[in-house]
């Protein structure tokens, strides 16, 4: 039986044109995943069934929830049925969750909204509801706030919320993008479950096609407001008819063309490196020391690039600013060719000035106020004598060429940029003082699957030119074995395999390293039917 019938949806916004003739269907009881690149419509489609569309949004077409006309019920009937009728979970769970409520009195709200229950009463189907996403309340009180939970604990909070009444519909925006691969397969699990244990309908909104694959019965393509594509997951992984889909399922089985290189004398060393925090429970908690670094060694070469993954908290973030000088380990040495990384509790800005980082954010590592000239020169406030005049320009634009833009682009601010765009001008801020290090922080995993392609790409093309030393901390182990020699898996504070990044992949020697590679999605290689199957496009 249909649940959701979107027909002829179109969305304007301020009489720009947003969305343009959409159409889908979920059944009960179905996962249909809508997938397309940043801007191309998904989560707009999503909100405009909520009716959650922004400020000057004009909607016409019909959205049939149940036979229901959407796009026809006031505000107070819309918020009648959402939580009840429909619920929805987003892709960042600490800005979608409330800072100052714990996570029992925000599942219990949902609940008192919609019914006639006491608070009593709510707090008790709220402590179920936790306990079935995983998070009962014998370890997990409902008295915790957001912030005492991990990534993937508060991302549980958020279903718990969007399933508290068991709605008929179900949407999930990209709820696994900013997880490691372990919490993303648990989540993952968890959506499947509930689709058939409440037999709700899932729309699962990702650019991540090996999810895809995993999950959904349906595929629906959007590129630029359309749907270009839909039809059965199987026929649409063996099969693409549109240009577009060809291109994204291209670029999720992209394979980077790494040089090859002979690593040079030991760059990057650290040895027995150790550092703990205190953590309290609560005011008058009593303090308790937590490791998040144990005894870790590595060795970096000059020319090679090596990759570090783990799940969060593993310690990779800890390590990373270390290594950068940004803090200081209780015990152990951290040496840049030999020199310390901190000299007399100080960092040693000798060493500073010869390492740069790419973080996973592209927008928001800028001052969105300052022109690139300005936001790609930053690094030189490390050097003790900066270039000036035709000198910094020359700078400017020969980094700027070095990743594929123009001269020109030095006048322009960052939100005249696309997300890949951003990127390149980040890591051509980290270029500009040819730097010996290059530590790259999670720097694709915000990014659609072409635009990662083609940064991907852009670090190969700069190892072929000159020769590169980098450090690759990400949890999308599909990326960390196409753009690495060698690989480090971290985990609880520790260095648990390391090896060739073949070697590790291929025949893991951890049973941790082994669950990291077992929990990460694949996306089956394209294997074309005898028959072309009718596009929708």
């Amino acid at each position: 039986m249909t649940l959701l019938s979107v027909q002829d949806l179109s969305v304007t916004i301020h009489e720009t044109p947003v969305l343009q003739d959409v159409n889908l269907t979920l059944d009960e009881g179905q996962t249909v995943a809508l997938t397309g690149e940043s801007g191309s419509g998904k989560s707009m489609t999503s909100l405009a069934v909520m009716g959650l569309l922004p400020q000057g949004a004009q909607a016409t077409g019909r959205i049939l929830l149940d036979g229901t006309d959407l796009l026809t019920r006031t505000e107070p009937q819309l918020c009648g049925l959402r939580g009840q009728a429909m619920g929805m979970i987003f892709q960042e769970p600490m800005t979608a969750l409330n800072p100052v409520h714990s996570i029992g009195q925000q599942v219990a709200e949902t609940i008192r909204q919609h019914t006639g229950k006491t608070r009593a009463e709510a707090t008790e189907l709220a402590a179920a509801m936790l306990d079935r996403v995983g998070l009962p309340a014998a370890r997990f009180a409902l008295s915790r706030y957001p912030h005492e939970l991990s990534g993937g604990q508060r991302q549980r909070v958020g279903l718990a919320m969007a399933i508290a009444l068991r709605p008929r519909l179900l949407i999930a925006d990209e709820p696994t993008t900013a997880l490691d691969v372990t919490t993303q397969a648990q989540i993952l699990d968890l959506l499947q479950g509930l689709v058939a244990d409440f037999g709700m309908g899932l729309l699962l909104i990702t650019h991540d096609l090996a999810v895809v694959a995993q999950m959904a019965d349906r595929i629906v393509v959007m590129q630029k407001g359309r749907v270009v594509e839909t039809g059965p997951t199987a026929d649409l992984l063996a099969h693409q008819d549109h240009p577009y889909t060809q291109m994204l399922f291209a670029a999720a089985r992209h394979k980077v063309d790494l040089p090859p290189v002979a690593p040079g004398a030991p760059l990057l060393q650290v040895s027995g490196a150790v550092r703990e925090y205190t953590h309290r429970s609560g005011l008058l908690g009593r303090a308790k020391p937590f490791r998040a670094l144990d005894d870790v060694s590595l060795t970096l070469h000059r020319g090679e690039r090596l990759g570090l993954v783990g799940e969060s908290g593993c310690g990779k973030s800890t390590l990373t600013r270390a290594i950068l000088g940004l803090e200081q380990v209780q015990a152990g040495t951290i040496t840049l060719d030999g020199a310390p990384v901190f000299t007399e509790r100080r960092p040693n800005l000798a060493v500073r000035r010869r390492m740069q980082v790419v973080f996973q954010d592209p927008y928001g590592s800028f001052n969105p106020r300052h022109r690139v000239d300005r936001l790609i020169t930053e690094p030189f406030h490390l050097l003790d004598a900066p270039p000036a005049g035709a000198a910094r320009r020359a700078a400017v634009t020969e980094a700027l060429e070095s990743v594929g833009l123009q001269a020109s682009d030095a006048g322009k601010f960052i939100h005249e940029f696309s997300g890949g765009q951003r990127q390149r001008i980040a890591i051509a801020r980290a270029l500009i003082i040819k730097p010996d290090l290059i530590v790259f922080d999670e720097a694709v995993s915000a990014l659609d699957v072409s635009v990662r392609a083609q940064v991907l790409d852009l670090l190969a093309d700069l190892c072929r030119r000159t020769p590169l030393s980098y450090l690759f901390i990400s949890h999308d182990l599909t990326v960390v074995r196409s753009i690495t020699d060698r690989v480090l898996v971290m985990q609880a504070g520790r260095i648990v395999e390391s090896g060739p990044t073949e070697t590790v992949f291929a025949n893991p020697t951890h049973a941790y390293t082994r669950a990291l590679i077992a929990a990460a999605p694949k996306l089956p290689q394209r294997n074309r039917p005898a028959h072309a199957r009718p596009s929708a496009s």
